[in-house]
Protein backbone atom coordinates (compact mmCIF):
# COMPACT_ATOMS: atom_id res chain seq x y z
CA UNK A 1 0.00 0.00 0.00
CA UNK A 2 1.24 3.51 -1.00
CA UNK A 3 1.83 6.16 2.34
CA UNK A 4 0.03 9.25 1.34
CA UNK A 5 2.18 12.46 2.08
CA UNK A 6 1.33 15.61 2.95
CA UNK A 7 3.62 18.80 1.78
CA UNK A 8 5.43 19.82 4.80
CA UNK A 9 4.44 23.60 4.17
CA UNK A 10 0.78 22.90 5.23
CA UNK A 11 1.77 23.13 8.87
CA UNK A 12 4.07 26.12 8.51
CA UNK A 13 2.69 29.72 9.51
CA UNK A 14 1.90 31.63 6.30
CA UNK A 15 5.01 34.07 8.22
CA UNK A 16 7.19 31.64 7.85
CA UNK A 17 6.51 29.97 4.72
CA UNK A 18 5.98 33.15 2.86
CA UNK A 19 8.38 36.41 3.00
CA UNK A 20 5.49 38.75 1.83
CA UNK A 21 3.24 37.75 4.96
CA UNK A 22 2.99 38.79 8.60
CA UNK A 23 0.37 36.05 9.31
CA UNK A 24 0.39 33.36 12.21
CA UNK A 25 -2.17 31.25 10.33
CA UNK A 26 -0.70 28.13 9.93
CA UNK A 27 -0.58 27.62 5.82
CA UNK A 28 -3.45 24.59 5.79
CA UNK A 29 -5.72 26.62 7.59
CA UNK A 30 -4.79 29.72 5.26
CA UNK A 31 -6.11 27.73 2.40
CA UNK A 32 -8.83 26.65 4.38
CA UNK A 33 -10.16 30.20 5.26
CA UNK A 34 -9.81 30.94 1.46
CA UNK A 35 -11.85 28.15 -0.24
CA UNK A 36 -14.35 29.05 3.10
CA UNK A 37 -15.04 32.49 1.75
CA UNK A 38 -15.21 31.25 -1.71
CA UNK A 39 -17.99 28.90 -1.18
CA UNK A 40 -19.99 31.43 1.07
CA UNK A 41 -19.19 29.43 4.24
CA UNK A 42 -20.38 25.95 2.90
CA UNK A 43 -18.50 22.89 4.77
CA UNK A 44 -19.24 19.96 2.29
CA UNK A 45 -18.08 22.56 -0.93
CA UNK A 46 -14.76 23.52 1.45
CA UNK A 47 -14.09 20.46 1.81
CA UNK A 48 -14.21 18.77 -1.36
CA UNK A 49 -12.02 22.00 -2.40
CA UNK A 50 -9.44 21.55 0.20
CA UNK A 51 -9.02 18.19 -0.20
CA UNK A 52 -6.38 18.03 -3.20
CA UNK A 53 -4.36 20.59 -1.08
CA UNK A 54 -3.85 18.20 1.57
CA UNK A 55 -2.95 14.71 -0.28
CA UNK A 56 -2.47 15.10 -4.20
CA UNK A 57 -0.67 18.99 -4.90
CA UNK A 58 3.00 19.31 -4.55
CA UNK A 59 4.75 22.01 -2.45
CA UNK A 60 5.82 23.94 -5.60
CA UNK A 61 2.13 23.75 -6.29
CA UNK A 62 0.53 24.96 -2.92
CA UNK A 63 2.79 27.49 -3.16
CA UNK A 64 1.72 28.99 -6.56
CA UNK A 65 -1.66 28.51 -5.54
CA UNK A 66 -1.33 30.52 -2.14
CA UNK A 67 0.77 33.84 -4.39
CA UNK A 68 -1.90 33.60 -6.73
CA UNK A 69 -4.91 33.76 -4.38
CA UNK A 70 -3.30 35.34 -0.66
CA UNK A 71 -1.28 37.16 -1.32
CA UNK A 72 -2.14 41.21 -0.70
Amino acid sequence: MAEVTEAHILNEKMSEAFDWSNSDTVVRDAIWDYFMEKNNHDTDKTVVDVKPYTSDKSEDEIKQFIEANLKK
